[in-house]
């Protein structure tokens, strides 16, 4: 069963995202992941079957590793556990949804790099050496760095949160003038520790987290990490193995559908054509494989 937007008679819709429908439980959200796919900047009119369920499980897996480090909204997947009011609609939020706490969002992306590609390596080939090293969204680099390489130290890259349309890159300064400077070093701070933590361990299962990013809140004053974390979806998953500095990676995130878009007929301004069975198939054989390697189970 593919879902592709859900309908929950009697349960308010909070908003629709792009990939995620979040009702409102009064103090508390439901996130449900469908099996929409987005690229461009735009919804594909067909999705990939069972990666919300994928992505679901992945964010409870991360959630649950990341809480050592810094709490979260994440409450219970256990659709056991829902409401009584939910149980009706088992076959449209089994294994893909959450009920998190609700929080007050921190409207800034928050990207880590440990790697050089995508928004990043465009902006840094854009940028004038000065010294011998190149300051990328007041970060100091080295000249001459390669597509894909490996940073000297994971960095971080603030972006403002748009509902539509691309985020936008901004320097750590702008984002202390918007947040003030204490909050704005705190989530630089877990920004780089969270990823650190995480790609570490993706290494031991032989994949290079290359970048993510996160979202964070207030609950009652306190900071939490919200939203989804180091899925397939916010985050660039390289195989280990077959990594070459210099060379664009394979990828076992939605790289592959955006390098399929960029490569057909779509000029990206109109609505986006339907993706063939055959991407369809590996997209998801991609997310399968993420999941089995970091979270050590196959998922049905």
């Amino acid at each position: 069963m593919i879902v592709m937007t859900t309908n929950l008679p009697g349960i308010k819709l909070f908003s629709r995202g792009k990939v995620r429908d979040i009702y409102d439980l009064d103090d508390r959200l439901l996130f449900v992941v469908t099996d929409r796919i987005s690229a461009f900047d735009w919804v594909l009119p067909n999705g990939i079957p069972g990666k919300g369920k994928i992505l679901n499980s992945m964010s409870v897996f991360w959630f649950n590793f990341t809480r050592k480090f810094l709490d979260n909204h994440f409450i219970t997947a256990n659709f056991g556990e829902f409401p009584e009011y939910l149980q009706p609609f088992r076959d449209q939020l089994e294994g893909r949804s959450m009920i998190v706490r609700k929080a007050r969002r921190i409207d800034i992306e928050c990207v880590a790099r440990g790697y050089l590609i995508g928004s990043g390596y465009k902006d840094y080939l854009k940028l004038k050496p000065v010294g011998g090293r190149v300051n990328l969204h007041d970060n100091m680099l080295p000249q001459g760095l390669k597509l894909a390489e490996k940073l000297p130290e994971p960095i971080f890259t603030p972006a403002t949160k748009a509902e539509s349309g691309h985020d936008e890159n901004i320097s750590i300064e702008q984002m202390a003038n918007l947040l003030g400077r204490p909050l704005a070093r705190k989530l630089s701070e877990k920004t780089i520790e969270i990823y650190s933590r995480a790609a570490d361990y993706a290494l031991t299962r032989g994949i290079i987290i290359a970048d993510t990013k996160f979202e964070f809140g207030f609950c009652e004053d306190k900071l939490l990490l919200i939203d989804e974390v180091l899925s397939p979806d916010s985050s660039r998953f390289w195989p280990a193995a077959t990594y070459r500095p210099g060379e664009n990676p394979d990828s076992f995130d939605k790289q592959f559908v955006r390098d399929y878009l960029a490569g057909c007929s779509w000029d990206k301004n109109s609505p986006p054509p339907s993706l063939p069975p055959e991407i369809v198939t590996r997209t998801l054989d991609k997310y399968k494989e993420a999941h089995r390697l970091l979270v050590g189970e196959d998922i049905d």
